[in-house]
């Protein structure tokens, strides 16, 4: 199986990104001289920066995606505002933005007031797990113009988050990475929020229409697996800059695998990495994978394959990272290095376990 009849492109996704932004990056001059306007614009980034008076300001927007496909199955809506708040959260933090607050939007058919107090309950749990306000949202009933599956609320669930940089620190950017500096990862829970309809493809395949219902494990069905909550990482981040420790860059693991998140905030200076040591992808990717017949190279570039976050920072901050970490009650580990040869090296842990290349056209 491949991403594309998965109905997945990722570099057609990559270069309307860019597109997209392009056209936004127009508009940037209407702030010039102003409070909003854009202070800098950062190497590798995953938010841009707006100065208003002294203070550096990040916005950043993101979605759960399918994932909401996974809680109308189980019937489980209780977990999804952790993965609505790491998709936005993590990728303030990423460019040393301090995440303070979030607003979102939920688009309906029909309401249920039962789902959508699950739905905002959970998210007031881990908006108090990342220290953030939920300032503002929108609740907008669309009818057919949302579906999804079964005959109750569908839905899809969308955020915008803002943070502020501290005063007397800049904002983390991808031209402070050097050769030699050592490349530490984050374990993740599972899927995260990416990569969801190649799984529910796959998945549907193997077992049918009513997947979510067959069992993975003896006590675990595919649909409680898959619908494992993000793991919010900024908390254990924000620790980490406030200890002022050296630190050369963040990568936080969402579309595009490692080697898409990890190679945007090298390939500015034409470096790349070994990673040698990245954790296990969890048995249910891996069987997922299996089931697909997806290759390793493609497997870690659709999901995280057991790593949520990546830190870039020089190899004497290394253990005060790893110490910190494990206070916040994080597992991480050193997985590789930084190297003077362009291109993301991995060795696999998935089925192959091959040496994988990739290059900024792919692999």
């Amino acid at each position: 199986m491949t991403l594309n009849n998965s109905g997945i492109d990722l570099d057609s996704g990559h270069s309307c990104s860019k597109m997209a932004f392009s056209w936004a990056k127009k508009s940037f001059k209407n702030r010039s001289g102003f409070p909003g306007e854009v202070a800098l614009e950062i190497d590798g980034a995953f938010c841009n920066i707006m100065k208003f008076g002294e203070t550096l300001i990040g916005m950043t927007s993101d979605g759960i995606g399918t994932k909401a496909e996974i809680a109308e199955r189980t019937g489980d809506h209780s977990t999804l505002g952790y993965d609505l708040i790491a998709m936005v959260a993590d990728d303030l933090i990423a460019n040393g933005v301090v995440p303070a607050n979030i607003t979102n939007i939920l688009d309906v058919d029909v309401l249920d007031h039962a789902i959508v107090e699950s739905l905002m309950k959970g998210l007031y749990e881990a908006a108090n797990f990342s220290k953030v306000s939920v300032t503002g949202g929108e609740i907008a009933e669309l009818g057919a113009r949302i579906s999804g599956w079964g005959s109750s609320m569908h839905f899809n669930w969308c955020a915008t988050a803002i943070g502020y940089v501290p005063k007397g620190r800049k904002p983390i950017s991808a031209s402070n990475a050097k050769e030699g500096d050592v490349v530490i990862a984050f374990k993740s829970r599972g899927f995260r929020s990416n990569g969801f309809s190649m799984a529910r493809k796959i998945l549907s395949g193997a077992f049918g229409e009513n997947w979510h219902s067959e069992n993975f494990s003896k006590n675990v069905t595919w649909g409680k697996a898959l619908l494992t909550p993000s793991l919010i990482y900024s908390p254990c981040i924000t620790k980490i800059l406030e200890s002022d420790i050296r630190v050369s860059g963040i990568a936080h693991i969402t579309g595009g695998g490692v080697p898409d998140n990890l190679g945007r905030i090298l390939k500015y200076k034409a470096l790349g990495a070994e990673l040698d040591n990245l954790f296990e992808p969890h048995d249910f990717m891996k069987k997922t994978q299996e089931l697909g017949n997806v290759s390793d190279e493609k497997a870690y570039r659709l999901w995280n394959m057991g790593t949520g976050m990546l830190i870039v920072a020089p190899a004497d901050s290394s253990g005060e990272i790893l110490k910190i970490a494990e206070i916040c009650g994080y597992i991480a580990q050193v997985c590789g290095r930084v190297t003077s040869v362009p291109g993301v090296r991995i060795k696999s842990k998935a089925i192959s376990s091959d040496d994988l290349l990739y290059t900024r056209s792919g692999k």
